[in-house]
């Protein structure tokens, strides 16, 4: 038996680049979350972005609940600590807490076994396609402009993806010359997707859908509210590009919802908020038995193995904000140059934490 050793738990919050918004909500920090787990001589290290109450949570009642279990049983662990916040309430900070521990775990697994996180999870696929994700509502034009040319012409990724949706869907008029403009950068062969992040109402998220398609927009994500499946629906069947959510599902049940109510043509999974790479894992074949292909949300390094070990993967979301705080506070970040990461590399994840350099963000 390898008994778990009390988690260690830090958290840091990161200013943005620069002042960045989607359809919804704007911010200019970001908080991570990281837990330590360690047995016999090695350490797993998993995190979640989040508020810094996901540290407490994890801290305070996750920590002991897993203290001097042994550390390969991670679905009596997971199911354990799944069980213990029924008074609290799964959804947010506790979900994110069991994420950020789950993720540790997986990874403090495959470094007591020497091998590489994707090769205990067993593999699908070597390389694991990308798109870049960011073009906030923030961004002027030549900041736009400059974001995806760096992706389409710099890293050679042929799929990006920009927020739509300014001012809850008030700004429609800004919105379709942001993704002319958009179009006009990339050219005609790379892949343009847009996110709404749940701004607009049903029929105007259709009008809007209509254009979009002569723009070639492939993906149309959140076009209304993810709590409205029957508004998703209802978008899915009017417009041409594939309706993508899932990324606010907090457990399992959550995306039976969405599958059920045929409300996708993709399924979003965040295994930072939905239980980390259990349920990550238990969704993505979900999913697969009805037919459907999953995307990972955010937090790319967190997904890439993972994502490698799915048949039915999509591709992953090289999202701006956690690739420059991966980048900073990791060695062994992987490079998406020509669109794929290649994650089947390394012990665990393949990533150190770099404590000291990162010490000027830490709050807690």
């Amino acid at each position: 038996m390898m008994k778990l050793r009390p988690p260690v738990v830090s958290v840091y919050t990161v200013p943005t680049d620069a002042p960045e918004a989607d359809g919804t909500l704007s911010w200019d920090t970001t908080t991570v979350v990281i837990a330590e787990v360690s047995a016999a001589d090695a350490t797993g290290t998993g995190w979640t972005y989040g508020p810094a109450a996901v540290g407490d949570f994890l801290h305070e009642h996750l920590g002991p609940l897993v203290e001097g279990r042994d550390a390969l049983d991670i679905p009596a662990l997971h199911d354990a600590m799944c069980r213990s916040v029924r008074n609290a309430g799964r959804p947010g900070i506790a979900a994110c807490a069991i994420s950020a521990l789950d993720i540790a775990l997986w990874d403090l697994k495959a470094r007591l076994l020497e091998l590489p996180l994707a090769r205990l999870l067993g593999v699908a696929r070597e390389t694991v396609p990308v798109y870049g994700s960011g073009g906030f509502t923030t961004y002027h034009d030549t900041h736009l402009a400059a974001q995806l040319n760096g992706w389409v012409h710099g890293q050679h990724i042929p799929r990006v993806k920009i927020r739509i949706g300014e001012a809850w869907g008030r700004a429609v008029t800004r919105d379709l010359a942001r993704v002319r403009a958009a179009r006009h950068v990339i050219g005609p062969e790379a892949e343009l997707y847009v996110d709404a992040s749940g701004a607009y109402t049903r029929k105007q998220a259709v009008r809007v859908g209509h254009t979009l398609a002569e723009h070639g927009v492939g993906w149309f994500e959140e076009p209304v509210s993810s709590d409205d499946l029957k508004g998703l629906r209802l978008v899915r069947d009017a417009v041409v590009s594939d309706v993508a959510a899932g990324e606010y599902g907090y457990d399992l049940p959550y995306f039976a919802r969405m599958i059920s109510a045929g409300a996708v043509d993709c399924l979003q999974i965040d295994a930072t908020r939905c239980g980390g790479l259990t349920e990550f894992l238990r969704a993505a074949a979900l999913a697969h038995a009805h037919g459907l292909e999953v995307s990972t949300h955010c937090a790319p390094h967190v997904h890439a193995a993972a994502a490698a070990s799915l048949p039915n993967l999509r591709h992953l979301e090289w999202f701006h904000d956690h690739v420059r705080i991966e980048d900073m506070f990791f060695d062994g970040a992987l490079d998406p140059t020509g669109g794929e990461v290649h994650p089947v590399c390394g012990i665990g994840h393949g990533l150190t934490l770099r404590t000291e350099e990162v010490e000027e963000y830490r709050v807690a």
